[in-house]
């Protein structure tokens, strides 16, 4: 394979049509049904999939197939078939549903508005996960414009991976004969360390996510009348979340929700804490003087890829401060994001939130929690020796570095759901969401140079599972 024909296929494609496309994409506000109930009659989904599934036809690359596949009642998947000349299948993963726009972005930027500044593409979707589809068949056509041997290549690129990836299930069953039995896995919708290298996921957490509302009063009243007569629900809420974590040290208290981290990913966090150092925490934009929980690096990179931990993501039952009266309110809610360990089985983990939350509520009050989503984390098999050179020799050859092995703390159904489907394919997991790319909140950016270079990386590996 010929590192520099590579490079200018990429290039040139990235140059000429994927970042334009990528724009395109960009302005379209294709919000994950999670976020946007009325997804069918908004028709954003629709204009983002044709959008991939027109420039996908428009490459030439002989003998590729694709189609958007429709399920009643489902987010439509993009399926795209490349026949190859070597034995096997290689499956390639990506998703085209956003996250909402998480307001208000820096000056300048806007969630729908695609802005090019210093080499980062800003705007919703673009680093999660839009530019996986362009990405996956530019390697492709790398390989194609070469002569390459290569297994044949399938993708499938979904639009509910935000929303928990809850209809991917029933297309994997509905198109299994066209997908195969894969040896190889590629998803290109994790995160990267640093943009120096190429970074390799390993573990994934897992999430819980629900509602937690308490109620003491069938409505609100004066707090002179009842403050010190009937506790707020403010605080029986406190108090039912100190039950899962202690708010001194943010550990989760239950042996529930814990699990014996491996020994070989003990191993490989504390040689990502030495490449990373303090800018595991230092990525984040932190107020001046506001410090992580602690200056370990190990513990911080455990903390973040194989502990749980607890976030409130959202609130009912607060007016704003402009409009907050004198008021025991009725009823407060939280809407919890519990991390998982990857090994942990999030359906048990669920249940058993709801009982801790659930029993004996103080003071008798109306307590309930309602489990909205929950999915498993991913732990990866061992990489077979021929995955590992691969990797590493593409991460030397197109960023200048070996590669790196990491945790995420974040979660990808697919991976859990491919790991017991294909329990002995290989996976490559890997991605462009590194430091302050933002993939949830606002000022979220591709990294250009990264994203071409990945690209050349996957072709790499590609070539290399032909030659296994």
């Amino acid at each position: 394979m010929d590192s520099s024909r590579t490079r200018n296929t990429v290039d040139g494609l990235f140059d000429a049509s994927i970042i334009p496309t990528l724009c395109d994409y960009i302005r379209i506000p294709n919000l994950s049904p999670y976020f946007d109930k009325q997804w069918v009659e908004n028709g954003h989904m629709d204009r983002a999939v044709d959008l991939a599934a027109k420039w996908v036809g428009a490459q030439g690359i002989p003998g590729l197939k694709h189609e958007v596949v429709r399920m009643p009642g489902r987010t439509p998947v993009l399926f795209i078939e490349i026949p190859g000349d070597a034995p096997g299948t290689v499956l390639l993963y990506g998703h085209l549903d956003k996250q909402p726009p998480m307001l208000p972005w820096a000056e300048g930027l806007d969630p729908f508005t695609p802005v090019i500044r210093d080499g980062k593409l800003y705007g919703r979707g673009g680093a999660d996960d839009g530019y996986a589809v362009f990405a996956s068949v530019a390697a492709a056509k790398a390989l194609k414009d070469q002569g390459i041997r290569h297994a044949r290549l399938v993708m499938v690129i979904e639009c509910c991976e935000e929303s928990g990836s809850y209809d991917l299930p029933a297309y994997i069953d509905h198109l299994a004969a066209r997908i195969g039995s894969p040896e190889l896995v590629v998803c290109l919708d994790s995160g990267c360390g640093d943009y120096e290298r190429l970074w390799v996921t390993t573990s994934l957490r897992g999430l819980v996510a629900g509602d937690l509302t308490v109620e003491l009063l069938r409505e609100g009243i004066h707090s002179g009348d009842g403050g010190g007569l009937v506790a707020s629900s403010f605080r029986v809420l406190r108090r039912l979340l100190e039950r899962l974590e202690d708010s001194d040290t943010g550990t989760i208290i239950p042996k529930d929700f814990h699990v014996r981290i491996p020994t070989d990913r003990i191993r490989q966090v504390g040689l990502t804490a030495e490449v990373l150092g303090d800018t595991i925490a230092g990525k984040l934009p932190l107020h001046a003087g506001v410090r992580p929980v602690t200056d370990d690096p190990v513990e911080l990179m455990l903390n973040r890829t194989w502990r749980p931990s607890l976030a409130v993501t959202g609130v009912d039952g607060l007016p704003p401060l402009s409009s907050a009266g004198n008021v025991l309110r009725p009823k407060t809610a939280f809407k919890l994001s519990l991390r998982v360990p990857p090994t942990a089985d999030a359906d048990a983990c669920a249940e058993a939130l709801k009982k801790l939350l659930e029993a004996d509520p103080p003071y008798g009050a109306k307590v309930t929690f309602n489990p909205e989503k929950s999915g498993s984390g991913w732990n990866a098999p061992a990489f077979a020796p021929w995955l590992e050179q691969a990797v590493d020799a593409a991460s030397r050859e197109y960023f200048g570095q070996p590669s790196v092995c990491m945790g995420e703390g974040g979660s990808i159904p697919f991976m859990g759901m491919l790991g017991k489907k294909f329990p002995k394919a290989q996976f490559l997991i890997t991605g462009v969401l590194g430091p302050h790319s933002n993939a949830h909140g606002p000022n979220e950016f591709l990294e250009i140079a990264t994203a071409r270079r990945l690209t050349a990386c996957v072709a790499h590996v590609i070539e290399a599972h032909a030659r296994r």
